[in-house]
């Protein structure tokens, strides 16, 4: 059996232009659909909003309680076990390792109440630096 049927071949381009064209077009289409299925999805567990300002995880204590007011609650859960942390320079020029041994890092739970209309705000301290931001139920 014999297959008889046509093919339609594109017109010849001039100077490979319309190649040139329709494959930067394919190009472009499918670096736009991986770039965003392979983009991060933005998470409001990182951060969390006193008022008008926003407080981040990786910020310290110090600027929490400027910009949050004292907390509802602070308790103590323990201790972590970590290597040393040690960052210098900064731009693409900055430089972050572990050093030897390890130090114990106090962990530390703060609970913000922002009234009975909306969730408690617990906020996981691990030495000076927020490592976390989670909701509870509804305040009081």
């Amino acid at each position: 059996m014999e297959f008889r049927g046509t093919l339609q071949r594109a017109p010849p381009a001039v100077n490979g232009y319309a190649c040139s064209v329709r494959y930067l077009r394919v190009l472009v289409v499918a670096a736009v659909v991986f770039g965003t299925l392979g983009a991060a999805p933005a998470r409001a567990e990182d951060s969390m909003r006193c008022g008008s300002k926003l407080v981040t995880v990786s910020d310290g204590k110090d600027k929490v309680r400027a910009l949050c007011g004292e907390p509802s609650s602070i308790s103590f859960q323990g201790v972590i076990r970590r290597a040393p942390r040690y960052e210098y320079g900064y731009g693409y020029n900055r430089y972050e390792y572990y050093g030897p041994g390890v130090i114990d890092m106090p962990v530390e739970v703060w609970t913000y109440n922002f009234g009975s209309n909306k969730l408690l705000r617990k906020l996981r301290f691990v030495g000076d630096e927020l490592d976390d931001i989670r909701t509870d139920g509804y305040g009081y």
